[in-house]
This record gives C-alpha cells, sequence and structure tokens, in this order.
C-alpha cells in the first residue's frame, strides 16, 4: 500500500475465518548486524465472533560483515483475545554461549489471569503444549511428559539452490497452467527477475533488478503526486489498513483498468512516464 515508508498489507479468508494485517518496519543498523522491529498489529478473526490480535517481535540479523550469517527472533508477542482466552509468548534472544538456542516459552490464561496451558518449543522447530501452569513452584519437568504437539516444522527437501526455505514457501511464485491471465500487473508472481533468479538465470536476474529500481524511482513521483491503494484503506482513528473489497470481482471480471504496468518496459507505460 506504500512503497516509501515501505507498508504491506494483506487479507485471507477461508472456511469459517478471515486473517487481515499490516507491517512497516523499523530498522537499526549496528555495524556488523541490523535490527528490524516490526511495527502493525495482525488479526484472526472466526465466523462465530471471536477475534485474535497480535504483533510480531524483533528480528536481528547478525555477522554481515564476517563469519557464519544467522537471524535471530526475540521479544514478547501477546496475543489478545476478545473473549475468554489470551497468550503471552517469550521468544528468548540467543546469547553467543547459548547452547540451546531459538527457545519459545509462553501461557494461555483465561480473562481472570490464569493460566490453563504451558506453551514451549523453538520457533524453527515445533511448539507443544501441556495444561495448566507448568512454570510455576513446585513444578517438574515431569509435566512435560504429557506434552502435546501443537505445530511441527515442514523440512524443505535436500536441495542446496532452494535456500532452506518451507515447500510452502517455495511454491508462493508457481504459475500454474490458466493462472497469469487472471492476476493484475502488479502481482508479484509477474516479477521478471524474480523468475530469472528461481530459474537459475542470474545474470539476467540482475539486469532485470537494475532496470525495475530504475521503474520504482519512476514510480515515486507518481506516489508524491498522491497515491492511493487500490483494494485497502486506513481505518479511521488508526494506523492500520483494512481490505474494502474489489479483488475479486475484477478479478472475476478480468478488467484491471488503472492498475499500473509496474514490470513492464518503461516507454509502454503511460501512467509512470508522464
Amino acid at each position: 500500500v506504500s512503497h516509501h515508508p515501505m507498508i504491506v498489507a494483506c487479507h485471507c479468508e477461508g472456511i469459517g475465518w478471515k486473517f487481515w494485517g499490516d507491517s512497516n518496519l523499523k530498522s537499526k543498523f549496528w555495524g556488523r548486524s541490523i535490527q528490524l522491529d516490526p511495527l502493525g498489529i495482525l488479526t484472526l478473526e472466526f465466523d462465530d465472533g471471536e477475534v485474535f490480535q497480535w504483533s510480531k517481535v524483533t528480528t536481528s540479523i547478525y555477522n554481515l560483515i564476517l563469519g557464519k550469517l544467522y537471524c535471530d527472533h526475540y521479544g514478547t508477542m501477546r496475543i489478545q483475545g476478545n473473549r475468554e482466552y489470551s497468550c503471552k509468548l517469550k521468544f528468548k534472544e540467543q546469547s553467543i554461549i547459548d547452547r540451546n538456542p531459538h527457545q519459545v516459552q509462553g501461557v494461555v490464561q483465561d480473562r481472570n489471569g490464569k493460566t490453563v496451558a504451558t506453551l514451549f518449543g523453538k520457533w524453527d522447530e515445533s511448539m507443544h503444549y501441556v495444561n495448566g501452569d507448568c512454570f510455576g513452584k513446585g513444578k517438574g519437568s515431569d509435566s512435560f511428559s504429557e506434552a502435546g504437539l501443537l505445530w511441527k516444522r515442514s523440512k524443505p527437501s535436500k536441495c542446496p539452490t532452494r535456500y532452506n526455505l518451507t515447500r510452502f514457501a517455495i511454491t508462493l511464485n508457481e504459475l500454474t497452467p490458466g493462472l497469469k491471465e487472471k492476476l493484475p500487473p502488479t502481482d508479484s508472481r509477474l516479477r521478471p527477475d524474480q523468475r530469472c533468479l528461481e530459474n537459475g538465470e542470474y545474470e539476467r536476474a540482475n539486469a532485470e533488478k537494475l532496470r525495475l529500481e530504475q521503474r520504482q524511482r519512476q514510480a515515486r513521483n507518481m506516489q508524491e503526486r498522491g497515491w492511493k491503494p487500490r483494494w485497502f484503506a486506513k481505518d479511521k482513528g488508526s494506523d492500520t489498513y483494512r481490505y474494502i473489497g474489489g479483488y475479486w470481482e475484477d478479478r472475476e471480471k478480468g478488467q484491471w483498468d488503472g492498475c499500473p504496468d509496474i514490470f513492464g518496459q518503461i516507454p509502454t507505460d503511460p501512467l509512470l512516464t508522464d
């Protein structure tokens, strides 16, 4: 919805639920590392009216210049519910001497603040739960023997060119037969540099990236003249963007009037060259 500042909004619907949110990044560069603080609220609403809202934790990327590059997620995530339950998750920050990194611990509490479930695991492996408060005084490790599995990471296929992407992430850029004709010209699956990179055409991918960056600079002029998102609008009294409809209707009709051709050749796009 915005390029400067970079703000991304999303909206998803499934059977019995809706999910939406937006995200903006506040970054800090520390010389050998960079810290990314996500701004924005994510919302999950079920058809029965139950709603959960949360924000992401901090991400840091280390050894940008020397050493093995790695990232870490840390901070406290509060998942606030509008009915009976809410959740608090603590992402432990990794230290140099930490032999058991990526730890996540948390609790589910009722509206009176009573802990009804304990959560634990690793953000890159799995998460488990145990009913009741297992972190309280007098609680031993035996309580965790009855833990139930909540989530387990699906490991990627053993292919060095896939950069450890999950099976789901690998499919996000896929163009199935008949899909391309239904997409708006702004869909990221139509990015030529991204497609070339996926196909192993690295020199061509770099050339396309440079071309698109030039387009971006021209598109910025259009935004400065008054850019208005097509399918999202900012909520009154907040900085949250909400879906206002229209995308699926336009897709059904195949009408993308007013959508700039952001990946095409520069001279053929009057919206960006005027």
